[in-house]
């Protein structure tokens, strides 16, 4: 699909550092994340909600509300703020794996912090995770005032570059992106292909 293809080519770029994307993403070709989407994923977008709150149900079930209720805001749904506001630059970054597709799977699964990098690219915002074996790549598309939509792809240890988006429906991401505090943001994915029924990742500027 050539509108896939157009925000893949940035993608793959994103993995290589920031000047690459930077100039190929000074004229973006595409901005609307609409266009991009495939359905599998805008069907997970649009049901958000509904896993948000059954990954708290079972969470609170296995015995984790105190956990839950510590976190505040970043495990409200309804938490999200106006005007994003996210910029350029490297944050530290958590994740919290809500509810379980699998017997025997935790329901609330808590991540040391690791580091990540936001750079814009014109209209859109890459983000990537900095090392690790699993390292989420993509962009943040602008959707109103209180979120953006971030569509991407899970890169492993041995790879040198993210498969495109669109390719491969297991290693696609999507969700949403939102600022729940001062300086402080997440982004939300419902319905990942493994483990878990949302995750959660805080974004936090690194000092």
């Amino acid at each position: 699909m050539k509108l896939v293809g157009t925000v893949a080519t940035l993608l793959l770029l994103a993995g290589c550092g920031g000047r690459a994307v930077h100039e190929a993403a000074a004229k973006p070709a595409l901005a609307d994340w609409k266009r991009v989407v495939t359905g599998d994923d805008l069907t997970r977008l649009r049901n958000w909600r509904v896993a948000f709150l059954k990954g708290l149900d079972e969470a609170a079930a296995s015995g984790q509300g105190a956990r839950i209720a510590r976190e505040g805001a970043l495990l409200a749904p309804d938490a999200a703020l106006e005007n994003v506001g996210l910029s350029s630059g490297r944050y530290h970054c958590r994740v919290i794996k809500l509810g379980s597709k699998a017997s025997g799977v935790a329901a609330y699964t808590p991540y040391p912090a690791f580091d990540c990098l936001v750079n814009d690219e014109g209209e859109v915002l890459s983000f990537a995770k900095i090392g690790g074996s699993q390292r989420p790549v993509g962009l943040m598309f602008d959707d109103g005032s209180d979120r953006k939509i971030f569509l991407g792809t899970m890169m492993y240890a041995d790879e040198s570059r993210p498969l495109e988006y669109g390719r491969d429906p297991t290693r696609d991401m999507a969700g949403a992106v939102q600022r729940i505090g001062d300086r402080r943001w997440r982004i939300i994915l419902p319905y990942p292909r493994f483990e878990s029924v949302l995750d959660v990742v805080e974004l936090t500027p690194a000092a």
